[in-house]
């Protein structure tokens, strides 16, 4: 194994290992009164230097999601320069989704007609780096492009050259009609989904861990999805076109389940594949809301998904394991800045976090 081309990946991702936050950094955290003073305290944290430079450009909370979000991107392109030639379309391919992600967002925020710098804060992109790195050819200009354009097919026309054409444009009659956007999200994520598994179809034998990741956040992502439609009261036949296949298990079972009488029972039915799902009944009960069975099954997967990454260090899954924890650390420290500008109390928002449970 000492000959191993990811002897070296490892090499230089063990280090940066150490510099996420700790169980005893995200206890402080909590204690902050506001973003401002959760800002202050990352400024002792690998945040420091995006901290700073964002407060020049960016007030309030804006400032801490955009400094996350380039520590956040930073961190995605050391992963891939981390990476082997034989696993950089692979990592390519995977880090695509932040992409598909802020096409997403633009076109949620078309829909429901949100502000373009509100937007934009949230855009998953540092400066001028592309928000996918090398996987994607769209810089920061490119998504403010798409920002300025005045509706939704516009959008779409515009995402043509960037090879997303052919996904979405057959699905624009219907969403003329119904101004149902989830078609078209969809749709992006069945091709999203679909570009990763065949890039990690043939590498050196490790890609198995890769899929394995994959078909995990498939199955959570169905998850929510069933809780979702469980609590708008959806019909099955409403539910089944938004499902993505590749997960471990499908529509069949997926039907069964949903004979749940209603959020809580689903919940429990759900428990076999995520234990810690039951959790967010609590939450659920106190005011419909389902964060809690989000973070549940985030939690689940990700304690599961890094405990089989490590196992092969010396391989791809190092790789995977660094950008897994970066993403965990991104969706805490954001839902900590949320918490804190709405007052969410401490002991709520402490359940709502996943890193501290790794």
């Amino acid at each position: 194994m000492s000959g191993s081309p990811y002897t070296s990946a490892l090499g230089r991702l063990a280090p940066e290992f150490t510099a996420f936050l700790t169980k005893e950094t995200y206890a402080a955290l909590l204690t902050a009164k506001d973003p401002t003073d959760l800002a202050k305290q990352l400024e002792t944290t690998p945040y420091a230097d995006d901290i700073v430079r964002a407060r020049t450009t960016h007030p309030g909370s804006a400032m801490l999601e955009v400094a996350i979000n380039r520590t956040f991107v930073r961190r995605n392109r050391h992963g891939y320069e981390a990476t082997p030639f034989a696993g950089r379309r692979a990592v390519a391919a995977y880090l695509g989704r932040w992409d598909i992600q802020n096409i997403e967002l633009i076109l949620s925020s078309k829909v429901y007609d949100r502000p373009v710098t509100e937007t934009e804060d949230h855009l998953v992109s540092s400066r001028d780096i592309p928000a996918g790195l090398y996987a994607g050819v769209m810089t920061l200009d490119d998504f403010r492009v798409l920002l300025a354009q005045p509706t939704v097919e516009a959008i779409v026309d515009a995402l043509v050259p960037y090879g997303y054409g052919a996904t979405v444009q057959p699905l624009l009659e219907a969403f003329e009609r119904t101004h149902d956007i989830f078609p078209i999200l969809t749709a992006l994520d069945r091709q999203y989904y679909g570009d990763v598994n065949a890039a990690a179809r043939f590498l050196q034998g490790d890609e198995w861990t890769v899929r394995a990741l994959l078909q995990s956040e498939i199955d959570a992502r169905n998850a929510l999805l069933l809780l979702k439609a469980k609590r708008s009261e959806l019909s099955l036949q409403d539910l089944l076109p938004r499902w993505v296949a590749g997960g471990s298990f499908g529509e069949e079972v997926a039907a069964d389940l949903y004979t749940a009488r209603g959020v809580p029972e689903l919940a429990e039915r759900l428990a076999e594949r995520f234990p810690s799902i039951p959790e967010g009944t609590e939450e659920f009960r106190a005011g419909g809301n389902l964060s809690g069975y989000e973070v549940a099954l985030q939690r689940d997967r990700t304690v599961r998904e890094l405990r089989r990454l490590r196992t092969y260090p010396l391989s791809l899954a190092v790789i995977f394991a660094y950008l897994l924890r970066s993403e965990v650390e991104r969706g805490d420290l954001r839902r900590l800045a949320f918490g804190k500008l709405y007052g969410l109390p401490d002991q709520r928002l402490e359940r709502l976090l996943v890193a501290p449970a790794l």
